[in-house]
């Protein structure tokens, strides 16, 4: 089972539609479950942040590559031609969840990197609040 908060789920579901008619990716990060107040086993991990598709574009246009983004859980596609699937052109990562028109709850579906359906659960939680830390 693949878990995602419905906060994040609703922005990600928000910034496919924004963009459409274009295509979005987003990579996206977990958290353990036992640091949400949720009920989920233990050892789960629930997807919970993501990180903006903008960020360090001048580097990826340098080098070819995302060197803006730490190693991501997961992965944010959007497909405005209406394919849910994974597909080759998709980055792939162990979990790709992959959202078409009209963007809503029941447009998306989570995905393995061999392209198996995987089932998926939105959790009613948010994420514990940090903080920037004073670096003096």
């Amino acid at each position: 089972m693949v878990y995602i908060t419905s906060g994040l789920l609703t922005a990600l579901l928000d910034v496919a539609a924004d963009r459409d008619p274009e295509s979005v990716t987003i990579a996206l990060d977990v958290m353990p479950a036992d640091e949400l107040d949720a009920d989920l086993p233990a050892d789960a991990s629930v997807f919970t942040d993501m990180y903006l598709p903008e960020t360090g574009q001048s580097l990826t246009a340098v080098f070819g590559m995302d060197l803006s983004t730490p190693g991501a859980a997961g992965r944010f596609v959007s497909h405005p031609g209406g394919n849910l699937a994974l597909t080759k052109a998709d980055d792939l990562h162990e979990v790709v969840f992959v959202a078409i028109p009209p963007y809503d709850d029941d447009s998306v579906a989570a995905f393995d990197r061999s392209g198996e359906e995987l089932p998926f659960e939105t959790v009613d939680a948010e994420p514990p609040h940090g903080s920037l830390e004073d670096p003096s």
